[in-house]
């Protein structure tokens, strides 16, 4: 199985920055992608951003130009760095990786625990 650690969230004033990590382990054979989600209070759970083992980001719209992501492949770790912070990303963030790991054949989804970001208004 995969197991995932959350750090990095906080309360932080509009403008300010965070940056939220994750790391991997278990008895992982590859993980593809690695992202973040977040739910804020009355909603619903939605993608933040993702990158594949390749590189390749994906953005939600709210947070293009503000957020970025990235992962360090050998350390099985996912970043989410967090600029210009609005009252309205106020959330917690889940991380989200799917993974396949040895002994199984198909792929299966992981969530972190999550991690509170705040910004008050």
């Amino acid at each position: 199985q995969v197991q995932l650690v959350e750090s990095g969230g906080g309360l932080v004033q509009a403008g300010g920055s965070l940056r939220l990590s994750c790391a991997a382990s278990g008895s992982i054979r590859s993980i593809d992608p690695m992202g973040w989600y977040r739910q804020a209070p009355g909603k619903q759970r939605e993608l933040v951003a993702a990158v594949s083992s390749g590189g390749t980001t994906n953005y939600a719209d709210p947070v293009k130009g503000r957020f970025t992501i990235s992962r360090d492949n050998a350390k099985k770790t996912v970043y989410l760095q967090m600029n210009s912070l609005k009252p309205e990303d106020t959330a917690v963030y889940y991380c989200y990786v799917r993974g396949l790991v040895f002994g199984r054949a198909v792929w299966d989804e992981y969530w972190g625990q999550g991690t509170q970001v705040t910004v008050p208004s």
